[in-house]
C-alpha cells in the first residue's frame, strides 16, 4: 500500500475518479428527489434513472471496442469535461427553474455513456501503471474508492438537495472538473501490442466476443456473478421492503444502507492479505456460500441496525473475490482485448442490475416478505453449488501464476 501511494500515477487517478465518483453519487441520490419536486411523478424519477442505466449498458460492449483503438489517457480526461459540462447545463437549469424531465433524461444519458466509456479505459491502462505484484492491491484500492465514493456522496447527496436543488449537481461539476485537471497531468506509457490500422470496428468487435467466449473462466466466472447479483439485489429490495413493512424507520434503514458500504470498504482493505492466501476458488465459493448462509437471517431480524450488520458481513468477502478475479483477467489477457473485456464485464454487470430490482419489486409485491426472502436465499444457494462443482472454477488460475506469465510493460510515457 505504501508503494502505491508513492506511485505518482496511480495517486493521480485515484485521487481524480474517489473526487469523481463521490460527485456522481452526491447527484444519483438528488437526481429523484429533483425529478419528484419538479413533477411528482415516480415514473418519470424510474425514467431518469433508467436513462442513465440504459445509456451504460447499450454502450458498454461497442465502448470496449473503441477503448482498445483510443487514446486511453485522452478518453478518461474528455469523459470527465464532458460530464462537467453535462451536469452544468442541469445546474443553470435548476437555478432559472427550467429544468424539464427530457432535460434531466438526456443528462443522465450522458453519465450513463461517458461511465461506460471511462471504465474500460481505466481498467485497460492500470497495469501499465501499476507492476504486476502490486495490481492486486490497487485493484482492491479502487474497489474500496468506490465503497468510499458512494458512501460519502450518498449522504452528502440529500444534505446538500436539502438546502439548495441545484446544490448536489454544482458539487458533481467541481468533482469531474477537478477529476479532469489531475488527469491532464497522468502519464500513461504507450502501448506493447497494437491493433491493425486497417481492421473494421465489425471485425475488432467479433475478434473480441469470439476471444471471451473460448477463455472457459471468464465464461464460468460471468455466468456465476450475473446469477447471483441477480439474486442479490432482488434480496435487497425485498429487504427494504420487509423492514419498511415491520415499521423501522427511515433513518435505519439509511444506516443500514451505509453499512452495507461500510462492510465493503473494510473488505477491499482486506482483499490484498486475503488473496495472497487463499485461491480464487476458495474466494469466489466462500463469497456465494455466505450470502447464501446469511441471507435467511433476515426472516427473525427486525431491528435495521441487526439488518445493517448482516449486511456488512455479507459485504466483506466480495472484494477479495473481485480483486482475484479482476487482476487474473488483466494479467493474462492480451493488452489490445482489455476494453473489450471490461465492457463485457460490464454489460453482464449491468444486465444483474437491471433484472434484480424489479424481479424483487415483483416478489415483494406477490410473497409476503418472508417467502421472497426465502426464494431469493433459493436462488443464491443453487448459483453457490453451481460455483462449488463447476470445474473451470476449480481449475482457476492463482494470482501468483498469473503475475509470472503477465508480460513486462515497455516504452516511456506519453502523457
Amino acid at each position: 500500500m505504501t508503494t502505491l501511494v508513492q506511485n505518482r500515477e496511480y495517486r493521480l487517478l485515484w485521487t481524480s475518479q474517489a473526487a469523481s465518483e463521490f460527485g456522481f453519487s452526491t447527484a444519483m441520490i438528488a437526481f429523484p428527489l429533483v425529478v419528484l419536486t419538479t413533477t411528482g411523478s415516480a415514473t418519470a424519477s424510474g425514467l431518469v434513472l433508467g436513462a442513465a442505466a440504459a445509456a451504460r449498458l447499450l454502450a458498454g460492449v461497442p465502448a470496449g471496442v473503441l477503448i482498445d483503438r483510443w487514446n486511453r489517457k485522452t478518453v478518461m480526461v474528455v469523459c470527465e469535461a464532458v460530464q462537467a459540462l453535462a451536469v452544468a447545463s442541469l445546474v443553470v437549469a435548476l437555478w432559472w427553474d427550467v429544468a424539464s424531465v427530457a432535460h434531466m433524461v438526456v443528462v443522465a444519458a450522458i453519465l450513463g455513456l461517458c461511465t461506460a466509456l471511462f471504465e474500460p479505459a481505466e481498467y485497460s491502462c492500470l497495469p501499465a501503471l501499476v507492476p504486476a505484484r502490486q495490481l492486486p492491491a490497487a485493484v482492491a484500492m479502487n474497489t474500496a474508492r468506490s465503497h468510499l465514493g458512494q458512501l460519502a456522496g450518498t449522504a452528502a447527496g440529500g444534505f446538500l438537495f436539502a438546502v439548495g436543488r441545484f446544490l448536489p449537481f454544482a458539487v458533481e461539476v467541481l468533482s469531474h472538473l477537478f477529476a479532469c485537471i489531475r488527469l491532464m497531468f497522468l502519464r500513461v506509457p504507450p502501448r506493447t501490442q497494437r491493433r491493425e490500422s486497417t481492421s473494421r470496428f465489425r471485425d475488432e468487435l467479433g475478434e473480441g466476443l469470439r476471444w471471451m467466449w473460448r477463455q472457459r473462466h471468464i465464461r464460468a466466472v460471468a455466468l456465476c456473478a450475473v446469477s447471483l447479483n441477480a439474486f442479490f439485489t432482488a434480496y435487497y429490495i425485498v429487504i427494504i421492503v420487509l423492514t419498511a413493512a415491520r415499521g423501522v424507520t427511515a433513518g435505519e434503514i439509511g444506516v443500514m444502507a451505509a453499512m452495507l458500504g461500510a462492510g465493503g470498504i473494510l473488505g477491499a482493505v482486506a482483499a490484498p492479505a486475503l488473496c495472497r492466501r487463499l485461491s480464487p476458488y476458495a474466494l469466489i465459493v466462500m463469497v456465494f456460500w455466505v450470502l447464501a448462509v446469511l441471507a435467511p437471517l433476515a426472516v427473525v431480524i427486525d431491528s435495521g441496525y441487526l439488518m445493517g450488520a448482516l449486511f456488512a458481513a455479507m459485504a466483506f468477502l466480495p472484494p477479495s473475490a473481485n480483486t482475484a478475479i479482476a487482476t487474473q483477467q488483466l494479467l493474462l489477457t492480451p493488452e489490445r482485448m482489455r476494453g473489450r473485456l471490461s465492457g463485457v464485464m460490464a454489460v453482464a454487470t449491468g444486465t444483474a442490475s437491471a433484472v434484480g430490482p424489479p424481479l424483487g419489486g415483483l416478489l415483494a409485491e406477490l410473497l409476503p416478505g418472508s417467502r421472497a426472502v426465502l426464494l431469493c436465499t433459493a436462488g443464491m444457494a443453487a448459483v453457490a453449488l453451481l460455483a462449488t462443482i463447476a470445474p473451470p472454477l476449480r481449475t482457476f488460475p492463482r494470482l501468483t501464476d498469473a503475475v509470472a506469465d503477465s508480460p513486462r510493460q515497455k516504452g516511456t510515457p506519453d502523457g
